[in-house]
């Protein structure tokens, strides 16, 4: 299976995926965090056309398009006009990719895109005591479906603990620590759409 991981720097998905056999590449502005040669640098449209991908799952910057962001990108806010900005080219994206592909998936946080997620995870669905509300866009694919239920477990954890990515410290890394897909959701997808 040929599998574009678009905007993807860490790798994370991309080495899930490669675990199983499968051609697996990443794709970003940015280059790979980890080195790797299968990982195409530069616009992810241009990635998407590259090739005749058997599936794309995609990751579009959500700074302006998370109800997070608010205070900042809501109507009527400074940055407001990024948000439409973000809006217009993440449905480009979207509109591109399951045009070229019979199989797509995109993750974002709780937002204001104008289509619906097909679905909400969580990390303590698949084996990570924290959360993190994500949701899945699904073109030409399942549902997600959880493999290590940690909710328990996580509600006995203080709220620090459970949103410890909401409360790191600014740092000039943090966005890219908090961006970056849990190992657990990151085997699920690969076993479960592969």
């Amino acid at each position: 299976m040929l599998v574009l991981i678009a905007c993807e720097s860490s790798g994370t998905i991309r080495e899930a995926f490669r675990k199983r056999g499968h051609e697996a590449w990443s794709n970003d502005i940015l280059p790979a965090d980890d080195g790797s040669p299968h990982h195409i640098q530069g616009d992810c449209m241009e990635a998407i056309k590259s090739r005749s991908w058997d599936l794309i799952i995609m990751h579009p910057p959500c700074t302006a398009l998370a109800v997070s962001g608010n205070a900042w990108y809501g109507k009527g806010m400074p940055k407001n006009d990024q948000r439409l900005e973000a809006i217009e080219w993440t449905t480009s994206l979207w509109n591109l990719a399951t045009s070229v592909c019979d199989q797509v998936a995109m993750e974002n946080p709780v937002g204001v895109l104008p289509f619906k997620p097909t679905q909400y995870v969580q990390p303590w669905q698949f084996g990570h005591p924290e959360s993190k509300k994500t949701g899945l866009w699904l073109h030409g694919l399942p549902k997600l479906k959880e493999t290590d239920n940690v909710k328990a477990v996580f509600d006995e954890l203080p709220r620090r603990e459970q949103q410890r990515l909401h409360y790191l410290p600014p740092s000039a890394d943090r966005w890219k620590i908090r961006s970056k897909t849990f190992q657990g959701l990151a085997d699920a997808i690969a076993d479960q759409w592969s």
